[in-house]
Parts: C-alpha cells; structure tokens; sequence
C-alpha cells in the first residue's frame, strides 16, 4: 500500500509539472474534428431580428447596459451577420466581427482559433438577453472621441464595459451559427474619398454604418508616423507612467521612429532597440516622466546598461502606421503576433512615390480611425492592383 501511495503521489506531481508545462505550449492553429452533428439556425427560428445599427444606437456614452435594460425593443432579440473577420493570421485576438449591411460589431468570444467554429463569411445569429452593450475606446476631451460599440458579457470588475464571454456553454447559448454551406464573404464597401470617411469624433456604429465593416480604402499615402506603446515590464503597472515608453512623434524626432514594418515580433523589437533608434524617447506619458536619482529624464538610452538594455523588456509589439486619405489619418494597426507582423513596407510606399488600397475592418479609438487588416494579401498598390506581399 505504502509503494502504491509513493507511484500515485508521484503521477500527481508529475501530472502536475506537465499541466505547468503545457500552459506555455504554443497556441493551436490546425483544425478540430467536429463529431458530433451541430444545430444550424436560420431567420425562421427567430421572432426579433433587429440590425446591427439600431442596436447600437441603443448605447449611450458611458452607459453599457445588461441587455434587454430598458430598452423595449430588445425583448427576446436576436442580431444577424455575417463573419468579416479570421484569426487565422493572427491579427485578431479573441473576437471576431459581423455585419449585416448597416454596420459591423466585434463579438468578445474569449477563444483562440475561432476560425474553426466561425468561419469567414458564415451567417452569425447572436440572442442578446443577458449580454452586454458597451464601448470599447471612448476618450473625453479635445484630442479624444468615439470609441466602438461591442457585445460581451458584463465585466464584474468595472474596469471595461463589456468582458469577454469565456465559458463554452454561455458562448454556445448566445452565439448561433448559421448553415456553413451558405457562405458567403462580405463584399467590401469601397470608400475613396475623404468625404466618405466616419466623423471619428462624434460617430460610431449606431450614427455611421461604415463602422466595424469590412471596407477598401483606396489611394492611402503613407504619412510617415507611428504609434506604439511599449512597457519596460509587462509584469508590473501598465498603468504606470514610469513603466511607460511612447513610441510617437511626440517622444522622438523622427515621428517614424525608424519603424518600417507592419508591426513588431519580439525578434524585431530587439533589433530596433539594439539599434539606438529609441534612443532619445522619455520614459512616461504626457507630461510626466521618470527620473533618476540625479533627477535627470530617464530616456530608452539611459537603459542600455552592457548594450543589452536590460531595463527594457524585449516583446512582441503592435503598431499603428499612420497612412493619410486627403487630410485625414488612418491608422493601420497590426498586432506584434500575427504572421506578417515584420512584414517591411516597400520603400515606395514610404517615400510617398506610391499610394495603396487596403481592405480590414474600419474601426474607431478615441476618436481616430484605424483599420484592422485579416492578412497581407489586404495590401495592393492603386494604381496596378498588384499585391504588396506574395
């Protein structure tokens, strides 16, 4: 009995040390089996179908809501649309949008690989009762505006409007999906003109149906800026100023900061900092800063210690990459992990000698507008509809 206590105890530890071990195992991107035979739903198994667009004219500023709230109309109600987006490239995380010719709106579904449950251009019912409505990317004040409208779960902490719906039976009981041999991509709406463009500041879904749908914008020249927020430890405040290093042209003089490429993996986060381009950004954010003991700024550079920068915490990061349509900026964000995050920008995109048409999700934060690409085949030149990338 005793040798039987030892071998079991053994098995749990290391049963244990394997489980540890398997959580930091690279994410899987092949396909399941699918078993068992799935339920697929259609418009007559709904009473309350209502659009995307009056729905999120249901929002108001800073007042997410459990659904039905008070809002009649809601009663047993049921939005419709169809997949946009695929997370097979990486460049979405846990979500995935639908739209159904009024507006598009991100469901938070708390799952990685949702392409194979959701796959792109797949019809989506979502039963609304017990979900929330909220905002993500609101900013009060002059340099800020509208964020966008989104479903989730209610979030118990406070800190977001809407939380991420992680158990497989709540996402089963809300999000319904429609027979997948009727598949069918969003066709893109093109938009080549600044007029056509969302008022970023005072619009989202429930004003502009342009918003979170899958749209081309053509003729953008590059305006030679970045934006990236790095952390020198992503285990402490984030929130933290003296964590905080703004990439921007705020914080270096070259608003570019030597940044050519879509996004950044780790490996190429390394090679731009190694490089001294970072040099000169102030640890902070707005007008504070960190300081030393000598009460002097400190700066990335200040950080290179052996020409290593052990103060500075080496990762995978996304970037905006400004690109203009008339006066007005988009943002084209790209995530640190996605598959074509390190992807180079040609160089006669960035010496403005070529403008490109790009196709994502137009979407709106903090009053500006970005786009959010499915994968690099999304990039062509205007005036050869050549691709960027092979």
């Amino acid at each position: 009995m005793k040798k039987i206590a030892i071998i079991s105890a053994a098995l749990a530890v290391l049963c244990s040390c394997q489980a540890l071990k398997e959580e930091f195992q690279p994410v899987f991107t092949g396909s399941y089996d699918n078993p068992e035979p799935y339920t697929w739903y259609s418009d007559s198994d709904f009473s309350n179908i209502v659009s995307i667009k009056d729905l999120c004219a249901c929002y108001s500023k800073k007042n997410p809501f459990v659904m039905p709230g008070s809002h009649v109309s809601l009663a047993n109600a049921v939005i419709k649309g169809r997949v946009s987006t695929t997370d097979r490239p990486g460049n979405f995380y846990k979500s995935l949008y639908i739209e159904d010719g009024t507006a598009g709106i991100e469901l938070k579904i708390g799952k990685n690989g949702l392409y194979n449950d959701y796959q792109q251009g797949q019809t989506v019912y979502v039963k609304l009762g017990g979900l929330s409505l909220g905002m993500y990317g609101y900013k009060d004040g002059n340099y800020g505006g509208q964020g966008m409208v989104q479903i989730g779960y209610e979030d118990p902490s406070g800190d977001y409007e809407t939380a991420y719906l992680e158990l497989s039976k709540l996402i089963d009981a809300h999000i319904l999906r429609g027979n997948p041999a009727d598949i069918r991509i969003p066709e893109p709406l093109v938009i080549d003109k600044e007029s056509g463009l969302p008022n970023s500041k005072t619009e989202h879904q429930g004003k502009n149906g342009k918003l979170g749908r899958l749209v081309t914008l053509k003729g953008l020249k590059y305006a030679n800026e970045v934006f990236c927020l790095l952390y020198l430890n992503s285990q402490k405040d984030k929130e933290d100023f003296a964590n905080r290093v703004f990439l921007s042209s705020s914080n270096n003089s070259d608003p570019t900061c030597g940044v050519t490429t879509l996004a950044m993996s780790e490996t190429k986060m390394t090679e731009y900092l190694l490089s001294g381009a970072w040099d000169q950004c102030k640890v902070g954010s707005g007008s504070n800063y960190a300081k030393d003991d000598q009460g002097n700024i400190i700066t990335i550079g200040s950080l290179k210690g052996n020409g290593r920068y052990p103060g500075v915490e080496k990762a995978a990061y996304s970037v905006s990459q400004y690109f203009k349509m008339g006066s007005t900026e988009i943002q084209i964000r790209t995530s640190g992990y996605c598959r074509f995050s390190d992807y180079e920008i040609p160089e006669d995109v960035l010496s403005g000698k070529r403008a490109i048409d790009v196709t994502g999700i137009l979407t709106n934060y903090q009053g500006s507008l970005q786009l959010v690409v499915n994968s690099a085949a999304d990039f062509v030149y205007s005036d050869t509809k050549e691709p960027l990338y092979n």
